[in-house]
């Protein structure tokens, strides 16, 4: 089997508040591009995990990956021979990690279906990896596990991915918000989200990072409709209305930048 475990942007994040239990009251607006990672396996006897790819050097402990851990979640037969294509960049507000498991749990409901539980259970492996197994757009609630469904108007949209090579962890950002309220999630489609909404994290990461300015400031320049960090960075997107002017862009960024990573695809 093989299966893409798509890259997870916020195309919006409104930050409430922080949680007695240490984590935060988020609402964002998930999508995915259709492009990540890659994975594949075979039956075996027992499970084992090989992590190969650009960013496979990036995961020091494999065996404690979070795709193991998704297969030992899940029930697959006596195991599956795994190998993990690490194409995104670990630490970068992709959602690497999410989707890799979340892509383990769709292969698994193609092979032996999914207990009725399985969105526990991919809660309990991280925030994102629920939204991550169903990959498409959605709101998320609560510590952005509770999923609603949105009117998907920007499928197909071309979307620009741009990371400057900084790997950014998700608790510091987190623990440099001001802890200011500014407002929930507006209502509507996709779009109205999008263009309306914010990245809350934004400015704490940008104090940590500030090359994600350079990143924002770079697709801003190639007229985008809407540029933004995802998720809390230090990956970037921008969405264009013609996919000719996303090549364009990516181009020009890749003249300028050749050392930025980059990924070129379509909101799903």
């Amino acid at each position: 089997m093989i299966e893409t475990a798509y890259a997870k942007i916020n195309l919006a994040l409104h930050v409430r508040r922080r949680r007695e239990d240490g984590y935060h009251e988020l609402e964002t607006l998930f999508a995915f591009v259709d492009a990540g990672d890659e994975l594949s396996a075979v039956p075996a006897a027992r499970d084992d995990l090989r992590v190969v790819g650009e960013f496979g050097g990036a995961l020091d402990d494999p065996f404690g990956n979070i795709v193991a851990r998704a297969l030992s979640a899940l029930p697959h037969g006596p195991g599956w021979a795994v190998t993990l294509d690490k194409r995104l960049p670990v630490a970068a507000g992709l959602g690497g990690g999410s989707a890799d498991a979340g892509a383990v749990f769709r292969m698994v409901e193609r092979s032996h279906g999914l207990p009725a539980d399985w969105p526990a259970r991919a809660a309990a492996l991280g925030a994102d990896v629920p939204a991550c197994v169903l990959s498409r757009a959605c709101i998320g609630l609560g510590t952005g596990t509770e999923l609603e469904p949105v009117d998907n108007d920007l499928a197909g949209m071309a979307c620009l991915l741009v990371n400057p090579r900084v790997p950014l962890s998700t608790g510091p950002v987190f623990k440099a918000w001001d802890g200011q309220d500014r407002g929930p999630l507006p209502t509507g489609d996709v779009r109205t989200i999008t263009l309306t909404g914010r990245n809350d994290l934004e400015p704490p990461a940008l104090a940590l990072c500030p090359v994600i300015g350079d990143v924002l400031a770079a697709l801003r320049a190639t007229a985008p409709l809407i540029a933004r960090m995802s998720g809390s960075g230090a990956t970037c997107f921008a969405l264009y209305e013609d996919y000719g002017a996303a090549e364009a862009a990516a181009a020009q960024i890749a003249r300028s930048q050749p050392g930025w990573w980059q990924l070129l695809g379509k909101l799903r």
